[in-house]
């Protein structure tokens, strides 16, 4: 008899993969109906109902119901009102700025309602606009368009964008704001974190001030070409940006690095929630970073069950919730992706590659230990997903993040202090200038060393046979050092 928690997790499964089903083969409700009918006579006949096709029944009800989910996500987009006027002429168009605006060196996006729909609208740096600002824009709606290297179409549609306007005629309606409990905190949010910003630019210089910000407030739009190079050849790009993956490796060394100062596992557990909260609020409350502290907050809880089966099972219930949510984050959301298996990652590899560490290291630097563990998990579950969406793999990419992720701690806590305090009085931000500076150049340092163009390897045309092939040799690995290494790690 299986447990209840088991039945979840392949029930949550299931739900998983009428979504993926219904992603890639458009299912016919005829196709669709006889699935539903088959599962609800499982579900009825009495001789099976303490059999496994009771279970079975349930599980094929969920997975009509994924399909489901994504074919009503499907209907929205194709009779979202705003996008049939794409590619029709001129249109006029009024509504508020919806979210914080994204300014580049010579432009700005901005995302405008108009009714229930949003559309994104580039143009130039000025005159600036800023969040619930009503504007009136005329010019030509059109569907986004890819590139050879992006599918920005897709990119957009998990965010529901299916319409962008480049550069058309802004007619700035009025400043005045019409607020609701969160508008109105929003707001507030966003002028604190551009005070922050600000701080971080009036006392660092170019590239101090750029990495400072990507990794505080998750700002890396300003950053120049050179500089996200070298990140990427280094594998550091996740940290200056807000990421499933990077809240997730937060996460967990937010929780070696509170017990290394003395606390107990769970109040590290509190303490981690709390701050990665706080990190969400401060750089924004976007969409993305929701995601990501939601994901990171269940990785938490998950680790705190203390069991592998029982925190991948809660692990999978979470990622349920949020694709009943938006189920579009399945396909389209790399980030979503990312975060899961480097969750997974952790829950079941790590255990062995610290028990392995342990003794080659004697229980030496125990703390710094965790943190290299963590680190060489999570990269070596999401490195296929890596080279399949992006084809680059960054050959020193172990290396740095040992180098690196043992200060980030130092870096958060410096950096939010002097970024905080900065914005409020410039004489106790300069207080915690000084070992920030030092922190950021160490950073500088260790990314220019390990940023030649020779220690990256691009991979082009990766076949999804390969990502499967190398997600199931994994797999097989991680179940062979789960069952030698058992009896010491669980």
């Amino acid at each position: 008899m299986m447990s209840a928690s088991k039945v979840l997790f392949f029930l949550c499964l299931s739900f998983v993969a009428g979504i993926f089903l219904e992603s890639f083969t458009k299912i016919p409700q005829l196709f669709v109906w006889g699935i539903l009918i088959f599962g609800v006579v499982l579900v009825c006949l009495p001789f099976l109902s303490k059999k496994i096709g009771f279970t079975a029944g349930f599980c094929i009800l969920f997975l009509v119901l994924g399909i489901l989910r994504m074919q009503i996500s499907g209907f929205e987009i194709a009779n979202d009102k705003v996008s049939q006027f794409n590619g029709k002429g001129q249109v006029v168009l009024a509504g508020p700025v919806s979210d914080e605006p994204d300014v580049r060196d010579t432009s700005q996006k901005l995302k405008v309602k108009i009714k229930n729909s949003i559309v994104l609208v580039t143009t130039k740096k000025y005159p600036e606009y800023k969040y619930l600002d009503q504007i009136k824009i005329t010019g030509k709606l059109e569907a986004p368009v890819n590139t050879e290297s992006f599918d920005y179409k897709n990119y957009l549609l998990k965010d529901h964008i299916y319409s962008v306007i480049n550069f058309p005629k802004i007619e700035l309606v009025s400043g005045k704001h019409q607020y609701n409990v969160f508008s109105y905190f929003y707001e507030k949010i966003l002028y604190f974190k551009q005070r922050m910003s600000d701080s971080m630019h009036a006392n660092f210089l170019p590239p101090h001030s750029l990495i400072l910000e990507g990794i505080i407030l998750g700002n890396n739009k300003n950053m120049t070409q050179d500089l996200r190079d070298k990140l990427n050849v280094t594998g550091l790009r996740f940290l200056t940006a807000i990421s499933g993956v990077h809240v997730v490796i937060l996460s967990a060394i937010l929780i070696s690095f509170i017990m290394f100062l003395g606390l107990g596992r769970i109040q590290a557990f509190y303490f981690s929630i709390i701050f990665i909260w706080l990190y969400i609020v401060i750089t924004g409350f976007t969409a993305s970073g929701i995601r990501a502290a939601t994901m990171g907050s269940i990785f938490i809880f998950a680790g705190a069950l203390g069991r592998q089966n029982t925190s991948s099972r809660t692990i999978c219930l979470a990622g349920a919730l949020m694709l009943l949510q938006n189920p579009l984050l399945l396909i389209y959301d790399i980030g979503f992706q990312l975060s899961f298996v480097a969750c997974l990652g952790i829950i079941y590899l790590k255990p062995a590659i610290s028990y392995l560490l342990k003794i080659i290291f004697r229980d030496k630097l125990k703390e710094l230990l965790d943190i290299v563990s963590v680190t060489l998990t999570a990269q070596i579950f999401t490195l296929p997903l890596m080279i399949y969406n992006f084809g680059t793999i960054s050959l020193v990419s172990p290396i740095t993040n040992i180098l690196i992720l043992p200060v980030m701690p130092w870096i958060l806590s410096f950096g939010f202090l002097f970024s905080i305090l900065g914005a409020v009085s410039k004489f106790f931000g300069w207080i915690f200038f000084i070992p920030c500076w030092i922190l950021m150049s160490y950073f500088l340092k260790v990314m220019d060393f390990f940023s030649q163009p020779y220690m990256a390897k691009s991979i082009s045309n990766v076949s999804w046979i390969w990502l499967l092939l190398a997600y199931f040799t994994i797999g097989i690995i991680t179940k062979f050092l789960n069952k030698k290494y058992s009896k010491s790690f669980l």
